[in-house]
């Protein structure tokens, strides 16, 4: 015979509000489930959160399981209920609801997992080493708000969407879905859960698509990074009355974006960003403005583009700061940096910061057995030091005899 854990009330009245989106079995092991991955540490899954509640022994250990495969409840529903609580308490009735849309990989293998595939890992490939992960891609659904215990805007997941592979609909009738066309249903779902609020979507720049941005517009805004390149036009013409043909789609060409950077003649206004990068306050000088982004074949989409720079306190310092990067390939434009095997910081070309050659010219001014070098000590030899110790280190040097 089972023993049912007591829970504290408060965490049972926080979570009353969901109570009628189950049946009453399952109301009971969802309020075990949530407590255990409340208190599990590391991976929150069921064996962890069951095994935190002491039930690893318990014989109903696989209806925890079922629970989430086999019971008959809606994500979708819970999701729209949390999103509802959210907004209530922690932003006012006339306040814009700032959503953040981003994808995620849960890496995941085995060869029932029909819906993983094979994606980059963001977050460790970089522009000369990609690098690929094998998992499950989620689009998450984020509420962006200042919360007040910490003292930041925080992002609070609410909605997150599977968007599985492209072999996972080899063979089925339905076409295949990409990150876009869920991403696109998600921004429909939430403004039919919010119906009469104002909704900020903001995105990355794997959301700057013509087709996306297209289908969203009449229902909500859209802050994402846009390509330098991208093709801007003026908004079009209105039609001369008793012209034939379509009516015109755009106005005439606008400069891209990387000339408006180049272009003394850009308006730039001084900014304040507050917390760049959750750290600290940053002085940027921004210039915008009004286009119409159109690429043949797709829907034109009016929108407003924003670009920021820097800000330096005179020449001099710009100078100091941009020609050393400038050396060193950081700069576009600039001599492409030479391709290094290893991950260590370099001292000098083609010598690691941990090889006792790049540090001769300073340690030869060292007095005799001032310090252990790679678990060797200092010795004097032809009238000047030499480090002693592993083979690796013992390499005779150029100007030594032979």
């Amino acid at each position: 015979m089972q023993h049912a854990i007591p829970l504290p009330d408060r965490f049972l009245s926080r979570l009353a509000g969901f109570a009628d989106l189950f049946t009453r079995p399952t109301w009971s092991h969802v309020l075990l489930l949530v407590a255990g991955a409340v208190l599990a540490p590391g991976r929150r899954t069921v064996t962890a959160a069951l095994c935190i509640l002491g039930r690893e022994q318990e014989p109903d250990f696989c209806t925890y399981h079922r629970l989430l495969n086999r019971a008959r409840w809606s994500s979708r529903a819970v999701a729209g209920r949390l999103l509802g609580l959210l907004v209530a308490a922690f932003l006012p009735s006339n306040a814009p609801v700032v959503i953040g849309l981003d994808d995620t990989i849960e890496r995941r293998w085995g060869a029932k997992i029909r819906a993983r595939g094979i994606y980059r890992d963001p977050v460790r490939s970089s522009k000369g080493h990609f690098v690929k992960a094998s998992g499950l891609r989620w689009l998450c659904a984020m509420l962006l708000t200042p919360v007040p215990w910490a003292g930041r805007v925080l992002a609070l997941p609410f909605l997150t969407v599977l968007a599985p592979s492209e072999r996972f609909y080899a063979g089925q009738p339905r076409a295949a879905k990409t990150l876009l066309d869920w991403a696109r249903q998600a921004a429909l779902q939430i403004r039919r859960w919010l119906p009469g609020r104002a909704i900020v979507l903001v995105a990355d720049s794997a959301f700057a698509a013509l087709d996306f941005l297209a289908a969203v517009r009449p229902h909500l805004c859209v802050v994402t990074r846009l390509r330098l390149d991208a093709s801007l036009f003026a908004p079009a013409p209105p039609r001369r009355p008793g012209r034939r043909g379509r009516p015109p789609l755009k106005g005439q060409r606008l400069p891209k974006l990387t000339q408006r950077l180049l272009d003394p003649a850009t308006s730039w206004q001084p900014h304040t960003v507050a917390l760049w990068y959750g750290r600290t306050d940053r002085r940027v000088d921004i210039a915008t403005g009004a286009a119409v982004w159109y690429h043949a074949g797709l829907p034109p989409v009016p929108i407003r583009w924003l670009i920021h720079r820097s800000r330096c306190r005179t020449d001099r310092h710009a100078a100091v700061v941009r020609l050393p990067m400038a050396g060193r390939g950081h700069v576009r434009g600039g001599p492409r940096p030479p391709r290094r095997g290893k991950p260590a910081p370099m001292v000098r070309p083609r010598r690691p910061a941990h090889d006792a050659r790049a540090a001769r010219p300073v340690l030869a001014r060292l007095p005799v057995g001032a310090g252990p070098l790679r678990h060797s000590r200092l010795h004097a030899q032809n009238g000047r030091l030499v480090p002693q110790g592993p083979p690796h280190l013992q390499r005779r040097h150029r100007s030594d005899p032979p």
